[in-house]
């Protein structure tokens, strides 16, 4: 039976395309598999390109830093301890005065009066208990007689002794060496017991006060060495003497006393301060400024490279900026901190990476 001629052309379309499938793997494999193989640089350079640091490990001190301002050591508010009127008011205020220093003079009045008869009347009961210790020495005197006349004796040297504490009260004294701040009372004025006459403050040894972060608390030992810098340029330099216990409840913060020397008073109180506090020794990495970044979360922190040029992201804190960059700690060991290009790639990423 013959064939008819449409169906011999699809029999012979049929059996070219068979043989050129089985003989095409022998003839151009070569050439696919070049094709394939160039394909692979350019998948590479279709990675981002970023610029990396490689930073070691370092030994770096911890420094725990707060703002701070500076105050008196002790403040006291002079007060008076007798009723009466202001007759001198010997020292000038804001002069340094030392313990015992009259501030406040009242006037006498009545109490050398009062201290002359008291002293009258001890002198009148000595001669009386000389006189009964002689009777009854002679046995005109009963022991009765002699015991109250002694007591009497007793009495009268009381009354000397409180009628000088009454005029020594008119003194209005310093407690101890500082400044007198503040005047509360001028010449004239009448002070009530427990009226003040000023106030007198200790600026020697002054005190840096802080608010320490909640985070910081484990960080910070009495003893520790801190230093603040002042506004005006000045640094100080003292140990911590104090760390709360108890939180303020309004800010959550814990109240951090430094004392230092101020020789002649020279740093006044309440002025604003830069603290820092020496708080040990620990791993640290240097890092440009310009590595810091954000992530999705907010943290502060940096990309790295991995080994596999992954991109990876670790929150640090800053412990000390320098002219040279930041020191930062969260990091371990050698890393490679991405340096350029870190805010146009996220974590997991791959990267091609160009060292600096």
């Amino acid at each position: 039976m013959r064939m008819k001629p449409s169906y011999v052309v699809v029999l012979v379309i049929v059996l070219v395309v068979t043989a050129y499938i089985v003989v095409r793997p022998f003839l151009g494999g070569g050439k696919s598999d070049g094709k394939a193989t160039a394909a692979t640089p350019a998948a590479t350079n279709a990675l981002p390109l970023v610029q990396v640091t490689l930073t070691p490990e370092s030994e770096h001190p911890y420094l725990v830093s707060l703002r701070g301002r500076t105050e008196a050591t002790r403040t006291v508010s002079v007060r008076a301890e007798t009723s009466g009127v202001v007759a001198q008011t010997p020292v000038l205020q804001g002069s340094f005065v030392r313990a015992g220093t009259v501030l406040c003079r009242l006037a006498v009045d009545a109490r050398q009066a009062s201290l002359d008869m008291a002293k009258a009347n001890y002198k009148s009961k000595q001669l009386q208990m000389q006189a009964s210790a002689n009777l009854a020495a002679k046995g005109f005197r009963s022991p009765t007689q002699v015991l109250s006349d002694q007591a009497n004796l007793d009495s009268a040297q009381a009354s000397v002794r409180q009628a000088e504490v009454a005029l020594a009260q008119v003194n209005i004294r310093a407690p101890f060496a500082g400044v007198f701040d503040h005047r509360d009372a001028e010449i004239g004025a009448y002070l009530s017991p427990g009226q003040s006459c000023g106030s007198v403050i200790e600026l020697d040894p002054l005190l840096i006060v802080g608010d320490l972060p909640e985070t910081e608390t484990g960080k910070v030992r009495v003893g520790a060495t801190a230093t603040a810098r002042l506004v005006s340029g000045e640094s100080i330099s003292g140990r911590v003497r104090f760390v709360a216990r108890d939180a303020d409840p309004a800010t959550r913060t814990y109240r951090v006393e430094i004392t230092v020397p101020n020789p002649g008073s020279k740093v006044r109180s309440g002025l604003s301060a830069d603290i820092q506090i020496d708080a040990g020794v620990g791993p640290a990495h240097l890092a440009p400024t310009s590595a810091l970044v954000l992530d999705s979360a907010g943290r502060q922190g940096v990309r790295y490279a991995l080994a596999d040029n992954t991109v990876a992201f670790s929150p640090v804190t800053v412990l000390e900026e320098t002219p040279q960059g930041l020191w930062i700690a969260g990091l371990h060991g050698p890393t490679r901190i991405i340096t350029q290009g870190q805010s146009y790639v996220s974590e997991g990423q791959k990267v091609r990476v160009s060292a600096r």
